[in-house]
């Protein structure tokens, strides 16, 4: 044998040793005996538990140990349950979010194949550049559950069938074996029976190609009466040492009939154990390939006369037959581990995600959990993320003309095992410190984007040992990686020291940190992304209350208009239609509207303030901005109109007290803070409004801004209403303001129009009063078509000219020609345009609510006059301008013959050769 006394010291029994005596009969019947009332005790022991889980729980907490956990996690890998459970974690500071999610206690090193000694498959592959999760390897796609163990037939059976048989049956004995111990310790023992041998030991090959490594066995010194269960620490032989090493390195058999004649055989183990090494039988095991998995190796056979026989001819021929199906079944085997490894490796780094993105509340909570989980994912003592500040920059070296600059670190966070084990105080949290990046490994990390495993810092040269004498900490080994967002750029480095069991980082661990690096930075971007949204929110949240005081009037002003009388409606007119606020000054518009709310018995209703009303109305009035038409003034001729229609139209009886608060309250405020553009130009050049509201884009911001102006201190109007009536005052008033939006009206004029016409109006529906109401606000946003005719057409003046605005700055902004309705150049078409305003709109809104109520009826008629005013002068407007064309053509025509008849004069004076007709020419 080829294994070392220390070695053999481990194992017990070991080859060499005299051959142990058999137990009687006897001895056996009360072995039986004594295991079967074990068995009984640990059944009634286990329903007991069963029946008692609080205290099996209870116990469990109290007495499991951390190898327990780690060995259940274990076998929980290699079975075939689809989802791993996770192990909650006693350092989980809050019950909410991420910061509940318990730590897994898992390690890498799980994730190690067993078979080979090396790592998976990279979990992070390169595509285009990009790091990419994508490309599953192909023993993946073949995975599939182990089969139930088969039971092999006993020693006596296989004794009854020929040489042929009993190969047949071993074979069948291991072929739907996926487990790949079971495996292994299987084919042991069918190799004693096949081989008649005392006891023997299978390796498997550690490293792949030119990384081979060693051969290591947890299954050495195999008999027929041992269990897989038995199975010891793993022991390892160098690579091309001993006899298992040579067989493993050649892929030759050999048989040794006497182990001391051969120079490979190391004499000491034997005299040591006192175990007697006589002959020998080492072959390999290959894949279908050809490539060594292991060796199978096979000491002194027994059953003989002769106790010196060597093993024969024969036996070699049947061992290697019977290694050929071991070849392709350990091979399956380790496939199966590879794949079932694989899925828990991703199930892990899911929840090791998953548990990351919970939890990003704040930079330092999300570091601080990404520490935790390095910590007990790769079983090192201390972690450290050094976090990159980008917005700090300076120059590297001041005396390069190339101004070249380097980042800093401003943060850096600090946790060791006692941390993670709640046994010491921690530095969670981060400390602030500024240095530059390109210093020491971390600083050779975050500048290069290199991965740098340093298995002895000490020879590093860009280690500082001082970092250990002033802390008292022993540096060994090291792993640092770069931690980046998802453009690729680095945001810190994150630094791992000292596994736990002294071993260095290995390949295994290098791509668990690599996958795991990905979602760390994805995490880390996101937190910092929500920092910064929450900021842009606070600032946010200033601005407006910075907005509200100056956009709320004066109390001093509201008192001032408190003191003025408030003439009656009849002295106001505002019971007209044909009511016009053109002679009016701007407070008498402030107390009429004041009257408006008096006669409707708002303020009594709703139980408000006197002196806030008049501050909320001076409040509406100074948030209109100064425009041509879009104004405080139009503002208060639709809430006009909507006060005619409620007290002189009818609508008193069909509306409720809350629907007429809201509809007024509506109407004043419908073109709060109106640009004088409408909702097509603020898109086109893609304003702050159009990318807040995608439809409605005006109409949502005056809405904005009522609720602005209503929630500011001195003008809750809505303050006394109980919270349902606010909340529905909230929705009436919202969906008031967006019904003034042409294209919404349009979208619903339709269903409206069917039920006036068909008679189907059910005023106590829900949802025919909303279209009843959406209908009231565009007949009050439109209603100066119903105004006198010398009102109307100062209005449509107005209207136009602010239309004519916004095609300017069309031109200016867009470089566009405008539509002609924003034309100034197509000015003379106004007539016209009206026109077809009123056909398309107005008129079929008037018809409907007259409808409705003829008591609306004046709105329609005054609708008509104008109209057709408006027709009358689009038909003088084209006689205008067919005269005016007549006439420029007859100009034009004029000219034309002038023209002709100059250039037949100078074209005969240009013949002729005397000095007069060449001065002529000149002239």
């Amino acid at each position: 044998m080829a294994l070392s006394p220390g070695d053999r010291e481990k194992t017990g029994s070991l080859p060499g040793s005299p051959v142990e005596q058999q137990p009687t009969r006897a001895e056996r019947d009360k072995a039986d005996r004594e295991s079967q009332l074990k068995r009984v005790e640990y059944e009634k022991m286990e329903t007991w538990l069963d029946g008692h889980p609080a205290f099996a729980h209870d116990y469990f907490a109290r007495k499991a140990t951390r190898s327990m956990i780690d060995g259940w996690y274990i076998a929980r890998a290699v079975s075939q349950s689809t989802k791993p459970p996770v192990a909650e974690s006693p350092h989980s500071p809050n019950s909410s979010s991420g910061s509940n999610t318990p730590v897994r206690k898992v390690s890498a090193s799980e994730f190690e194949v067993q078979g080979t000694g090396g790592s998976l498959g990279r979990m992070v592959q390169t595509v285009d550049g990009s790091p990419s999760f994508l490309g599953t390897p192909s023993y993946l796609l073949n995975q599939g559950k182990s089969s139930p163990t088969r039971s092999r037939k006993s020693l006596n059976e296989l004794k009854q069938l020929d040489d042929r048989a009993v190969l047949i049956e071993l074979v069948k004995d291991i072929a739907n074996e996926l487990e790949l111990s079971t495996l292994c310790h299987k084919i042991l023992q069918n190799v004693l029976i096949l081989t008649k041998a005392d006891r023997g030991s299978l390796f498997l090959v550690r490293g792949k190609g030119t990384e081979k490594c060693c051969l290591a066995t947890k299954l050495f010194d195999v008999t027929i009466q041992s269990t897989v269960e038995q199975a010891r620490e793993e022991i390892r032989v160098p690579w091309r040492k001993g006899i298992v090493g040579y067989v493993a390195e050649t892929g030759e058999t050999v048989n040794i009939a006497n182990a001391y004649e051969d120079p490979r055989f190391n004499c000491e183990i034997d005299l040591q154990t006192g175990y007697k090494t006589r002959s020998m039988l080492s072959m390999p095991i290959k894949e279908p390939g050809g490539e060594v998995l292991g060796v199978a190796q096979v000491i002194n056979k027994i059953g003989s006369k002769d106790q010196h026989e060597a093993f024969n001819e024969s036996d070699e021929k049947v061992f290697a037959q019977y290694l050929q199906f071991c070849g392709i079944g350990i091979n399956n085997a380790r496939l199966y581990e590879r794949a079932t490894l694989e899925i828990r490796r991703n199930q892990v780094l899911l929840e090791l995600a998953k548990t990351l993105f919970e939890e990003q509340s704040t930079l330092s909570s999300i570091v601080r959990r990404i520490m935790e989980l390095l910590l007990s994912l790769l079983r090192c003592e201390r972690c450290s993320i050094l976090m990159v500040d980008e917005s700090s920059k300076k120059k590297k070296n001041k005396r390069l003309a190339s101004k070249e600059q380097t980042s800093i670190f401003s943060q850096v966070f600090e946790l060791e095992q006692a941390d993670l084990e709640n046994k010491g105080p921690h530095n969670g949290n981060g400390n602030g410190c500024r240095f530059p990046i390109h210093i020491g490994i971390t600083g050779y990390v975050a500048t290069t984007g290199e991965t740098l495993n340093i298995s002895d810092a000490y020879k590093d040269p860009r280690f500082d040992p001082k970092v250990d004498s002033e802390t008292g900490f022993r540096t060994h080994e090291m792993l640092c990686m770069p931690i980046k967002n998802a453009s690729g750029a680095i945001q810190g480095v994150s630094l791992l020291v000292n596994k736990l069991d002294g071993s260095a980082f290995n390949k295994n661990d290098e791509d668990m940190f690599e996958a795991f690096a990905i979602f760390c930075g994805m995490g880390i971007h996101n937190t910092k992304m929500y920092e910064k949204v929450c900021r842009a929110v606070a600032m946010q949240r200033v601005a407006l209350e910075t907005l509200s005081y100056h956009a709320t009037a004066p109390q001093e002003e509201a008192q001032r208009i408190k003191k003025l009388v408030v003439p009656t409606s009849n002295e106001l007119g505002l019971l007209k239609f044909s009511f016009s606020e053109l002679r009016m000054t701007e407070d008498e518009t402030l107390l009429a509207a004041i009257r408006m709310f008096l006669d409707l018995d708002l303020l009594n209703k709703f139980r408000i303030n006197y002196e806030t009303m008049c501050r909320w109305l001076l409040s509406v009035r100074k948030n209109y901005r100064n425009v041509t038409y879009h104004n405080w003034r139009h503002a208060f001729t639709v809430a006009q109109t909507m006060f005619a229609i409620i007290k002189s139209g009818g609508m008193k009886n069909v509306l409720t007290d809350l629907e007429v608060m809201t509809l007024m309250v509506a109407c004043l405020s419908h073109d709060l803070d109106h640009r004088g553009t409408n909702n097509n130009f603020q898109v086109m050049i893609e304003s702050p409004l159009a990318q807040l509201y995608s439809t409605s884009t005006m109409e949502h911001h005056h809405f904005d801004q009522c609720i602005m102006i209503l929630n500011s201190k001195g003008n809750e109007i809505f303050m006394n209403l109980q919270p349902d009536d606010y909340a529905h005052a909230i929705r009436l008033l919202e969906h008031a303001i967006l019904s003034t939006d042409l294209a919404l009206y349009f979208k619903t004029r339709g269903e409206f129009f069917q039920l006036v016409e068909e008679q189907k109006c059910d005023w106590s529906e829900e949802d025919q009063r909303e279209l009843l109401r959406g209908m009231l606000m565009t007949a009050c946003d439109i209603s100066a078509i119903s105004k006198p005719w010398e009102v109307q057409k100062q209005i449509a003046n107005l209207v136009f000219g602010e239309f004519f605005e916004q095609g300017d700055l069309e031109r200016q902004q867009l470089n566009k020609v405008p539509d002609d309705m924003m034309n100034r150049e197509k000015h003379h078409l106004l007539p016209k345009m009206q026109v077809g305003f009123v056909d398309a709109i107005c008129l079929p809104c008037y018809e409907s609510l007259t409808r409705v109520n003829d008591q609306m009826k004046p709105l329609l008629e005054m609708c008509q006059m104008n109209r057709n005013n408006w027709q009358e002068l689009a038909k003088s407007s084209i006689e205008e301008l067919v005269e005016e064309k007549k006439e420029r053509i007859k100009v034009s025509a004029e000219e034309k013959d002038i023209d002709e008849s100059e250039t037949t004069s100078l074209s005969s004076s240009s013949t002729s050769s005397t000095p007069g007709g060449v001065q002529l020419r000149k002239k």
